[in-house]
């Protein structure tokens, strides 16, 4: 095997295809005082995406207060 990072990119692109596929169903979503309507894709796209916001930003507050 050359290239393993390539394979497991792959092997997560068509797992979150996967995931994307079975949940294209759309949900209402309560945010504070308004109420969104979007996939259940999308939902999951975006709480993945502030998690990986809030776990990089906290990982960058960490080193700084490490490295003082």
């Amino acid at each position: 095997m050359k290239r393993p990072k390539l394979i497991v990119a792959l092997v997560l692109l068509v797992l979150a295809a996967v995931v994307f596929l079975q949940n294209r169903e759309t949900i209402d979503t309560r945010i504070l005082f308004f109420t969104v309507t979007m996939s259940r894709a999308a939902a999951l796209g975006l709480a993945f995406l502030a998690g990986f916001i809030a776990g990089g930003t906290l990982m960058g507050v960490l080193r700084t207060k490490k490295s003082s």
